[in-house]
């Protein structure tokens, strides 16, 4: 097998091993990689550039001490040429390198998988917040509206009552200044009368003073006071209001939480279980228990 160290074509040994032949596990030069590619049983050989080559020993099998060249699809672990007529017997194998070639392209799979939905993931979250930002604004500019209209509406019903108030209270003290000024006017007669009786006090005591007294009696009966009415008061009743009315004038608001998402199948928590005897791993439920190996049925 060839020295990674080296990096020396190993079939003319004098050119720069640039090329590393996966199949042959061998470095070639730009030409002999060429002549490699021609023949019928190398022209599906694959090269890897020997600068990206990560030199690594093969591991071996623990029962028979060879390298893993098999892979027992059976088992679904890898094997040597010997374990296909020993423990292995009778299974269904491929290439090693086949099979880490196939695994890599499912890892490669899957990752683009989950990647292409991690992006799916972000752009749907970042329309949905935006979506949300949105909507949330319009809800505010909604609760402001309708708290700008009770306003007005509160402004519109104060501005009614105080003019209510206002026409109401006049009418009750137009009554008043009547009752007050025909009290002057009776006060103003009742000193006139006065004046006439002092008068007549300091006129000679004859006949004429006696119809002078009697016309001034009459004068003074006809002279009426008014009784005094119930005087009008004017008080307010304060109507009781907590804040909770008028949030419920306002309307209500409902923001919805954030749901917890199904766990995915494939994201559920599993364990491996190896053979200690063939070696076959099988990937099962983590509350699973399986006491006989399927292969070598131990």
């Amino acid at each position: 097998m060839a020295q990674a160290a080296s990096k020396t074509c190993e079939v003319c040994v004098s050119a720069t091993g640039s090329q590393y032949c996966i199949d042959c596990e061998e470095y070639y030069c730009e030409n002999c990689k060429l002549l490699h590619n021609r023949q019928k049983l190398s022209r599906n050989h694959q090269f890897q550039k020997a600068s990206d080559l990560i030199p690594e020993g093969k591991s071996k099998c623990s029962g028979h001490k060879e390298e893993f060249t098999l892979f027992c699809n059976t088992c679904n672990v890898p094997a040597c040429t010997s374990c296909v007529t020993g423990n292995h017997k009778g299974h269904s194998f491929s290439k090693f390198v086949d099979e880490v070639a196939k695994l890599q392209v499912e890892n490669e799979t899957k990752i683009r998988a989950k990647t292409n939905e991690a992006n799916q993931n972000i752009k749907k979250i970042e329309e949905s917040l935006k979506s949300f930002d949105n909507t949330v604004e319009s809800v505010i500019k909604t609760i402001t509206d309708e708290g700008s209209m009770i306003k007005r509406m509160v402004d519109k019903a104060v501005a009614q009552m105080i003019t209510l108030v206002k026409e109401q209270s006049k009418k009750e003290k137009d009554k008043l200044m009547k009752m007050l000024s025909n009290a002057k006017s009776v006060l103003v007669a009742g000193q006139a009368l006065d004046k006439k009786r002092n008068e007549l006090d300091k006129t000679r005591q004859d006949e004429s003073l006696v119809q002078k007294i009697n016309n001034l009696k009459e004068e003074i009966s006809k002279l009426t006071i008014n009784s005094l009415p119930e005087f009008p008061n004017i008080s307010f009743k304060r109507k009781s209001v907590a804040e909770d009315d008028i949030r419920q004038l306002i309307g209500t608001y409902n923001i919805s939480n954030v749901a917890p998402v199904l766990e995915k199948e494939e994201q559920r928590h599993r364990h491996v279980l190896r053979c200690s005897d063939c070696g076959r791993e099988e990937i099962v439920p983590f509350n699973s228990y399986v006491p006989v190996c399927d292969t070598c049925n131990r």
